[in-house]
């Protein structure tokens, strides 16, 4: 009986015990990115141009750009040599062009037409700013 319990005991602890999923880091040829940016100091609003990016890590799980934070600072960094600091700066990408216009469209679409309040929008075409490829050194996992 003794062993029938630790057995059941057993069986109970390893269905309840969390699975630990690890997410798999892709290196992908290329992705199309843009920024936006805005403060809470001023009505003013940044966006880039769509740029494509090549060499960029993907992670498989969540489909999130790993080291967006740098790009997120690339483009802050710009703004504050530009003579305006501290905006909060963030990156939209996607797969495919088409897909990135969307998003591009549709935020745009928010801080223009459908906006209740009144933006200043600044559009940063390519020769103005550009991203730059981050390197992040990680080892792309084997596929099973």
């Amino acid at each position: 009986m003794k062993t029938m319990t630790k057995a059941i005991l057993l069986l109970l602890m390893a269905l309840t015990m969390p699975m630990v999923v690890n997410a798999k880091n892709i290196k992908t040829p290329k992705v199309y990115i843009f920024g936006f940016s805005a403060s809470f100091q001023d009505s003013t609003i940044y966006m880039t141009d769509v740029q494509e990016i090549t060499n960029v890590w993907i992670e498989s799980k969540t489909k999130f750009l790993l080291g967006r934070e740098h790009y997120s600072r690339q483009l802050n960094e710009y703004l504050t040599a530009q003579q305006h600091p501290n905006r909060v700066c963030l990156v939209i990408f996607a797969l495919k062009r088409e897909d990135a216009e969307k998003k591009y469209l549709k935020m745009r679409k928010q801080y223009t037409s459908k906006s209740k309040r009144k933006y200043d929008m600044k559009y940063l075409n390519t020769n103005d700013f550009k991203f730059s490829t981050v390197n992040l050194d990680i080892e792309e996992e084997p596929k099973k």
